[in-house]
């Protein structure tokens, strides 16, 4: 039989039989084999499908002095095999007075069934971030959990008892909380394989269509208001990013995140989800649609009370091709446990990655990049000190040229006393092979930062850097880099700064070079 348009594999040898054939063919990319089974041995086709689970979960969180606060959290969670799984993860304030409070990082689990439907969850979460003014300390967030979970078919549900703890901070709290995990697939070519023919028929990768790098302003409302007590008068400009998939020939979903890169509240960012539907006016050429966005949002004093934010807009975009368009966007965006209401215009451009309808598209696979890190530089304060700042990474890096690439990226602090200080970035890298297992590459990237005390005039910051990699593996890379990190304004953030950073290379479908 088949799966998801993939043959099976040739037996492999018997010390690798037992494990899933997703499994086997990843660690063949990784070259991981071992056994006697050499990386180059040929599988029937490069697609592998690794399972993978979307968590959502919420509790609330007992902080100093007696005060409450909902945390909500999101994961997307790969399986290794043997019951355990790995992915970025994101947790933020839902509730509360610590609206702003953000952290982006790393979960890795570990599931066994216990009887029937019913299974454990075990897991442990650590991350960067702050915010709200919340006794953070440096920024980093630990959290282990325990989650007894029902299997109810396309989706798990249950209890979570977790702890969550800041190093160097005043918050520790054990408590209880809900749990929802969705089933699902990640697909994807190994390393070595990409420029190979495959199956690789609909969505692969975290499944998303379309990317939409986005810049905007609010003007806020007669009304809104700062932590500190005055009036939120100025427009706020923004720069973020939305990643989207179609539910059906008009709706979609999706997740957005963006921050505010002008208007004097450096540090305020928002995470949100989103679902929308959309109507052709003009096949090919103009599209109109509508969307409403529920999450979190907060920082830079800007009054968000407990961190709940919604949104509504409408939009119209305008193809410039196959796949790039250009949108122009307006609506409504409030905190309702806030103060913080706002207009909003922005104006995107979007680039359909993967459109499993358009059956006309060349049978390609696109390079892709997920690497994760730490960085270190001399943050320039807001009390006019300098001092070290240590912050976790995030990066996703799609290549559009065989060099050439687009990235996006999330840093937030995790010590140097600067917790709640994160910046979203995006830009272009360049990256190229110097002989054996060696590459190089450089990237400049540009966005929005702030939080912690870090003095970003505003917001707007740059950041170019180079670096030398290693292949660890025919997926895996560990590459160091220096660079300088900037605010855009005089008498700002400005210092040099290194990083490591570990790499997982693999193919999705799309339009792209190996």
């Amino acid at each position: 039989m088949t799966h998801c348009g993939v043959r099976p594999a040739p037996r492999p040898a018997a010390c690798l039989s037992e494990l899933p054939r997703w499994l086997r063919a990843g660690l063949v990319g990784l070259g991981l084999a071992g056994c006697g089974v050499a990386a180059s041995q040929p599988i029937s086709d490069p697609l592998v499908v690794a399972p993978a689970h979307i968590r959502l979960g919420i509790e609330k969180l007992k902080l100093p002095g007696g005060e409450n606060m909902g945390l909500v959290g999101s994961s997307y969670l790969i399986d290794l095999g043997h019951g355990f799984s790995a992915g970025p993860a994101v947790y933020g304030a839902i509730s509360g007075r610590r609206g702003g409070l953000f952290t982006v990082g790393g979960e890795l689990a570990w599931q066994h069934a216990l009887a029937g439907p019913l299974s454990v969850d075990l897991g442990f979460y650590a991350g960067g971030g702050g915010g709200g003014s919340a006794p953070v300390g440096g920024g980093l967030m630990l959290r282990p959990h325990a989650d007894l979970l029902w299997d109810f078919g396309p989706f798990l549900a249950g209890v979570s008892a977790s702890r969550v703890r800041f190093a160097n901070g005043d918050i520790d709290s054990r408590q209880l909380g809900l749990v929802w995990k969705a089933k699902t697939d990640f697909r994807y070519v190994p390393r070595d394989r990409i420029g190979e023919r495959s199956d690789l028929g609909g969505r692969s990768g975290m499944g998303f269509d379309r990317v939409q790098a986005v810049v905007g302003t609010y003007r806020p409302r007669p009304g809104a208001r700062l932590v500190s007590g005055g009036e939120l008068s100025r427009s706020i400009g923004f720069v973020g990013a939305r990643l989207e998939r179609a539910a059906g020939n008009h709706l979609y979903w999706g997740i957005e995140a963006g921050g505010a890169a002008r208007g004097g509240v450096a540090g305020y960012a928002e995470f949100l989800g989103t679902v929308g539907s959309e109507l052709t006016v003009w096949p090919d050429v103009l599209t109109v649609g509508g969307r409403a966005a529920f999450g979190m949002g907060g920082g830079g004093d800007v009054d968000v009370g407990g961190g709940l934010l919604t949104k509504a807009a409408a939009y119209a975009t305008l193809r410039l091709s196959r796949e790039l368009g250009l949108s122009l966007e307006g609506g409504l965006t409030q905190a309702p446990q806030g103060s913080f209401k706002a207009r909003h215009a922005a104006l995107s451009l979007n680039w359909i990655l993967d459109d499993p309808s358009d059956l006309t598209a060349p049978p390609r696979n696109t390079r892709t990049e997920w690497a994760g890190g730490v960085e270190r530089y001399e943050a320039l304060r807001r009390d006019g000190s300098r001092r070290a700042l240590q912050a976790v990474s995030l990066k996703a890096n799609r290549f559009v040229t065989q060099h050439l690439y687009l990235t996006g990226q999330v840093h937030s602090a995790a010590g140097g006393g600067a917790g709640g200080y994160t910046a979203g970035l995006i830009g272009v890298g360049l990256q190229s092979p110097v002989g054996g297992r060696w590459h190089v590459g450089g990237e400049a990237v540009i966005g929005a930062a702030g939080g912690g005390g870090i003095e970003t005039r505003g917001g707007a910051i740059v950041q170019p850097s180079a670096y030398i990699g290693y292949d660890l593996s025919p997926s895996l890379s560990l590459r160091v880099g220096a660079g300088r990190i900037k605010s855009l304004k005089n008498d700002g953030l400005d210092a040099n700064m290194v990083d490591v950073v570990l790499a997982f290379t693999f193919g999705v479908a799309g339009h792209g070079y190996r």
